[in-house]
């Protein structure tokens, strides 16, 4: 009886104890994560058949700007030639694309590697409106 009583005891001990090192390994994770740099307005962005996702971009003059975007479906491209960007997208594997919006305006943005039959269709703009 004795036996069973440590046994349920030492069990529990451990399950708490497992519990306990599973919680701070996590918030360790959590603060070892780089958090976004102030000042920085991001925007995560899919890339899939014809279209961009948000295919409207809005930011203040001034403002850095991070893209990170992710084709889904097949190769893309992202090109915005206002900034002097055109960045290749490799299906599945986030892009990141930073610049300073230093220019007030709306400015087209199209997909610069040839997807489809839909291909001139994939636009959108990026909007920099003044301070």
């Amino acid at each position: 009886m004795r036996q069973l009583r440590f046994y349920r005891v030492a069990r529990f001990a451990a399950l708490c104890l497992s519990a306990g090192v599973l919680a701070l390994t996590s918030t360790l994770g959590c603060w070892a994560q780089e958090p976004p740099a102030a000042g920085v307005h991001e925007f995560k962005m899919t890339a899939k058949k014809y279209q961009f996702d948000p295919n409207t971009l809005t930011v203040k003059k001034g403002e850095k700007v991070r893209l990170v975007i992710t084709a889904l479906d097949r190769d893309h491209g992202f090109k915005l030639e206002a900034f002097g960007i055109n960045q290749k997208l490799m299906k599945g594997d986030p892009a990141t694309i930073e610049f300073t919006a230093d220019k007030a305006g709306t400015f087209p943005f199209q997909c610069s590697e040839f997807c489809g039959l839909g291909h001139g269709r994939m636009k959108g703009k990026l909007v920099v409106e003044e301070q």
